[in-house]
């Protein structure tokens, strides 16, 4: 184990002083983070059985985490004003998505009730801005293009997860011949949830503001207090039947519109220390999931993720944006990098053991084989296709693609 150990610190290091010139590439972190777990699963040199164990808590910590800090980024009222794209595939092309991948999914999984289906879709579903990267960073892609894919991947995990946990309530109970307590444990969930968070995310931000106020604090005693209430908001969900998760995104996005941009951790987390937590679930995504995932990846699973990859996320998409001013190749742009990642292996770890065993494993390996391929796919693509969509955006005078959008984040006000 300690020697496993080693060479993956060795592996983070190498792979940080290489990142801006790997970024150029069609080598994302994500790829190499899984790629480097799933070459130490073979070595042996990690027990699996302990890194299945980390995985669970490596995971957990990750989805409280990240879901918190993702929705504290948000400005609400700048999202419904000026942001449209965005708020369009959120509103719309989620539910969409959801709704064709169930459609494209039922043909190969009729040995399950459609509600299984249902589940595959929205596990399929979430998007994930750090597979693309080297889109959402590069300069040759418009500016309000860019924003609008960070703006989705970073709600659409947060929306997705409360249709995630009442599908696999239904599944389980559909399952057990048993319907009787599905809409109670839903109601808990879905309701007790976001109240919790919403209160605690609220009075959290007023508290902080005060203290600043009053230089009470400082910048890096208020990031530690942002952790804590992220998890103090799941731990408090669980307490009175609610879900931890929904209630730790909702928290953020209450908290982040009281600060409104005046506590900077919430922003340099997840570009810094937030990276690092990432790249750590990929790794052992690779190492304690994507083997048994590839030995059981056939030709029905092949085509759901394809499809979802390549007909289901573009036709939601375009669908979404009929009726704005974004140019078809915009829509087939946003439409092809909505890269399917930690949102799509962490949601099915959290499900499995709420369900069936049989289906638990094969949407679990439905989803880490997705990630895999969205990974590579997305990432050999990224740097070459954002900057030819750069170029044509760029040639056509006075496209919506090239307007100024104001800033999403709120301005750091002086100290």
């Amino acid at each position: 184990m300690a020697t496993g150990l080693l060479m993956l610190a060795m592996f983070t290091v190498c792979y940080t002083l290489l990142a801006k010139t790997l970024s150029k590439g069609i080598l994302t972190a994500p790829i190499l983070f899984i790629g480097f777990g799933f070459f130490m699963a073979q070595t042996g040199l990690m027990p699996l059985a302990e890194a299945e164990h980390l995985l669970h808590i490596v995971a957990e910590l990750a989805l409280i985490i990240l879901l918190f800090l993702d929705a504290a980024q948000i400005n609400l009222q700048a999202l419904r004003e000026r942001h449209q794209w965005p708020l369009r595939m959120l509103v719309i092309g989620l539910p969409l998505a959801i709704l064709i991948g169930t459609a494209a999914a039922a043909p190969f999984l009729t040995a399950y009730p459609l509600i299984v289906a249902a589940l595959a879709a929205a596990l399929l579903a979430p998007t994930d801005a750090a597979l693309g990267q080297a889109v959402v960073t590069n300069k040759a892609v418009p500016e309000r293009v860019r924003r609008a894919l960070t703006l989705e991947s970073g709600l659409n995990d947060g929306l997705a997860l409360p249709v995630i946990l009442l599908f696999a309530s239904l599944t389980a109970e559909m399952m057990h011949q048993d319907t009787t307590n599905w809409l109670l444990f839903g109601a808990k969930q879905l309701v007790f949830g976001p109240l919790v968070g919403g209160i605690i995310g609220s009075v959290g931000g007023v508290l902080f503001l005060a203290a600043k106020h009053r230089k009470m604090t400082t910048a890096t005693i208020e990031g530690i207090g942002a952790i804590a209430m992220a998890g103090g908001a799941y731990l408090a969900a669980g307490m009175v039947d609610g879900n931890g998760f929904i209630s730790a995104f909702v928290a953020g996005l209450f908290f982040g519109n009281v600060i409104k941009g005046q506590c900077a951790f919430i922003y340099e987390f997840t570009e810094s220390e937030g990276q690092m937590l990432s790249w750590g679930a990929f790794f052992l995504i690779g190492l304690a999931l994507l083997p048994d995932a590839i030995a059981h990846l056939d030709a029905s699973t092949l085509i759901i993720i394809l499809v979802s990859l390549f007909v289901v996320r573009p036709l939601a998409v375009w669908l979404s944006l009929t009726g704005t001013d974004a140019a078809p190749l915009t829509k087939l742009f946003f439409g092809w990098f909505g890269p399917r990642g930690l949102a799509t292996a962490l949601f099915a770890l959290l499900v499995v053991d709420q369900i069936d065993h049989e289906i638990g494993e094969q949407l679990l390996n439905l989803a880490v084989n997705a990630v895999w391929i969205s990974a590579v796919l997305h990432g050999v693509t990224a740097v070459p296709l954002a900057k030819w969509y750069g170029d044509r955006m760029s040639a056509q005078e006075g496209a919506a693609e090239m307007a100024e959008v104001p800033p999403m984040r709120p301005q750091m006000p002086a100290d």
